[in-house]
């Protein structure tokens, strides 16, 4: 299991769910890998699981002097990124009547800017070739009732990773994204909604869903693990779907 060996990885939003599945399947490959997320003491203890090989950085990404900080951290520890998964973000669902200003500017503030300057702070500080690859979702590409504003934040990390993938392919570096179906994680449970509401979303999703369950992070992590390999080198710009078959069903 050495498919990344010797390779540099930053994952950001490590601190649980496919992050985190992320970072391990990356490790046990072989990578050195730098993990970053808010949460301090969850950073330190997944440092301490995993062993060698890791650095964790605590980072808010939508704080530009932090994402410098973390690539400075990560390039100090061990060198040029070689693989950047950019998979931090937070989901909060609501009418469209119930969406305020608050609500609006931090979903787009960590879905979408911190997104979109990770990748720009890291880039003196990628290899060439390199591989980027996005979190994105199926609610980029259908309708889901009480998501607009997370849709929304989706749709545009589809259309980020079109536009790098083309921009940055003369240099080597391959951009690419994994549109993800509902996964069991905590991102919904961070949400806010009654325990209630969650149940029936995911008795909903299970329902939608042709394989009749909720996806686990290791399945998205494999994903990933394909596409910061060298196993990827021919794909570029595509949208992998780790979702069951959730888009085979439209509403």
């Amino acid at each position: 299991m050495s498919s990344l060996e010797g390779k540099v990885a930053l994952v950001t939003g490590g601190n649980s769910g496919i992050g985190l599945a992320t970072a391990r399947a990356f490790h046990a490959n072989g990578a050195r890998v730098v993990l970053s997320g808010r949460d301090r003491e969850t950073l330190n203890e997944i440092s301490r699981q995993l062993g060698q090989r890791v650095l964790a950085v605590p980072t808010d990404v939508t704080k530009l002097d932090e994402i410098d900080r973390l690539m400075a951290r990560a390039y100090e520890t061990f060198g040029k990124l070689d693989i950047l998964f950019v998979n931090a973000g937070i989901f909060k669902g609501a009418s469209l009547e119930e969406v305020d200003e608050a609500a609006f500017d931090e979903m787009l503030n960590v879905n979408l800017k911190g997104a979109y300057f990770t990748v720009q702070k890291a880039l003196p500080f990628l290899n060439e070739p390199a591989s980027i690859i996005f979190n994105g979702s199926v609610n980029a590409l259908t309708g889901i009732v009480d998501s607009s504003l997370y849709t929304a934040n989706k749709g545009a990390i589809h259309a980020l990773s079109r536009a790098l993938a083309a921009e940055l392919i003369g240099r080597g570096i391959r951009v690419n994204t994994i549109t993800i179906g509902p996964t069991a994680t905590r991102l919904l449970t961070r949400s806010g909604s009654s325990q209630a509401l969650l149940d029936a979303q995911d008795r909903a999703r299970i329902n939608h869903s042709p394989l009749k369950r909720l996806g686990l992070p290791e399945e998205v992590a494999r994903v990933a693990l394909f596409l910061a390999s060298d196993d990827s080198s021919f794909v570029v710009g595509s949208e992998i779907a780790a979702d069951g078959g959730w888009l085979l069903n439209t509403i």
